[in-house]
């Protein structure tokens, strides 16, 4: 008979036991969602089959709109997996149920080069991959009790850390493996990863902290003044953190496509695959996160309070700054030139330093400020951001449409659009946070 699992944090003032296995599960878990997702776009528009057998690729336009309503739907499905998780099985279950949904979608993707196994492979991935993204970040700060609560900070940033680490690993590797050895071994490579990652979760289980379901208490404290107030902050900032992914997001998509028209050889390597360049994101995370919490924050913080608020407002304005980049680069392109990918790298450079200040930003502090029943809903509601700012993606492209299928804004002014609604976006926030701060103040003087 198996011994019952923990069900409180160990009594210790060093890492947790169970936080390694959580730290290796994810790698390999990101390593096969992103190695997927590097080659998603790439396959869609050059190597599709019909179901005749015949290759029948999508155009970029065609391609745009299912790339991104994937991943809107990736990040929806995470308030499913918080209600089931909170409510009913509790984080551990929910991880394990969901992670061989999510391997099923890997071996559909692998099997079937069509349209429908595309479909099918996608769906699965979306329910699996996006069921588990609450539980996975939430149970890592379940393992902390009050002895070690001074640790949880920098256990998110390996947590970080192990994310762009196997995003880097696979971004590189499956576009090579997609150009020498197909679809089907390119898509069965992250098949595999993510069987590896569902087996050394399952072999945590018993160093874990199993935090039991709230049942109706979850609905009863989401509907406390405290929850309310908690939601209400939290959901005002996810708003505008979703135009933040509505750019982030298509530097897998449109930058792709633009790198394409670029000069690709790389000094000192040769030519790459254009979906290879976005291996440049992991690879910048690995050496942004320290570099921005020992070196650039500290900096910073003699200058102005550093609020986590600031924080993002100011990775606002270094993504508007991203795709202006973007748009001379398209200008180029558009004058007859073929700019080396190097440029595009500034733009990386730029976004991912932007990445930094609010993605990391938003998971430290959605889950400090989540009561503690709403772990999981919260960190769902900060990953439904990631899906409004794709479905937003979608819904500006097409409302940008001619009646003939053709954009109101082609080449450079495509970038520019983007642009101007992330630097609308950046100084309305920067006006609300600035009010709230002002609130806060005001509020602690009194107090």
């Amino acid at each position: 008979m198996e011994r019952p699992y923990r069900t409180v944090p160990e009594q210790t003032s060093g890492m947790p036991s169970g936080v390694p296995y959580i730290v290796v599960n994810e790698a390999a878990e990101r390593f096969s969602y992103y190695g997927m997702r590097a080659i998603l776009f790439y396959f869609m528009t050059h190597q599709l089959m019909g179901a005749a057998g015949s290759p029948e690729p999508m155009t970029e336009a065609e391609a745009l709109p299912w790339y991104h309503l994937f991943l809107a739907s990736v990040y929806v499905f995470p308030l499913l997996g918080a209600i089931v998780s909170d409510v009913w099985l509790g984080k551990y279950r929910t991880i394990i149920s969901l992670s061989l949904v999510y391997c099923l979608g890997h071996v559909a993707l692998a099997a079937d080069e069509t349209r429908a196994g595309l479909a099918a492979g996608l769906g699965l991935i979306a329910i699996g991959s996006g069921g588990i993204k609450p539980c996975v970040s939430a149970n890592v700060g379940d393992q902390f009790g009050p002895t070690n609560q001074h640790l949880v900070e920098r256990v998110f940033g390996w947590f970080y850390l192990a994310i762009n680490l196997g995003a880097a690993i696979s971004a590189s590797m499956t576009p090579i493996l997609l150009k020498r050895y197909g679809s089907h071994v390119a898509f069965g490579v992250p098949g595999a990863l993510m069987f590896v990652a569902t087996l050394v979760f399952w072999l945590g289980r018993h160093r874990y902290v199993h935090a039991p379901p709230a049942g109706m208490n979850f609905l009863r404290e989401a509907r406390s003044p405290a929850g309310l107030r908690a939601l209400a902050r939290l959901s005002t900032l996810y708003l505008f953190v979703a135009v933040f992914w509505c750019l982030y997001d298509q530097t897998s998509s449109k930058w792709i496509a633009q790198a394409e028209k670029m000069d690709l050889n790389v000094p000192f390597y040769g030519a790459i695959e254009p979906a290879q360049t976005h291996v440049m994101n992991p690879v910048l995370i690995l050496m942004l996160v320290p570099l921005f919490t020992y070196v650039i924050y500290p900096a910073l913080g003699h200058v102005i309070t550093l609020t986590p608020l600031r924080k993002v407002s100011l990775g606002f304005f270094l993504t508007a700054l991203a795709f202006v980049v973007s748009a001379v680069i398209e200008g180029w392109i558009a004058a007859g030139e073929r700019p080396s990918i190097g440029w595009q790298a500034i733009a990386y450079l730029i976004i991912t330093s932007a990445e930094v200040m609010v993605s990391v930003t938003c998971l430290e502090y959605s889950y400090t400020q989540a009561p503690r029943t709403m772990k999981s809903l919260i960190m769902a509601l900060n990953l439904l951001s990631v899906a409004l700012g794709n479905a937003l993606t979608v819904v500006v492209n097409k409302a940008i449409l001619t009646p003939d299928g053709k954009s109101r804004f082609e080449g450079p002014d495509y970038y520019w659009l983007f642009s101007g609604i992330m630097l609308a976006a950046a100084l309305g926030f920067m006006g609300i946070s600035w009010i709230y701060l002002s609130r806060q103040s005001t509020s602690e003087a009194t107090a």
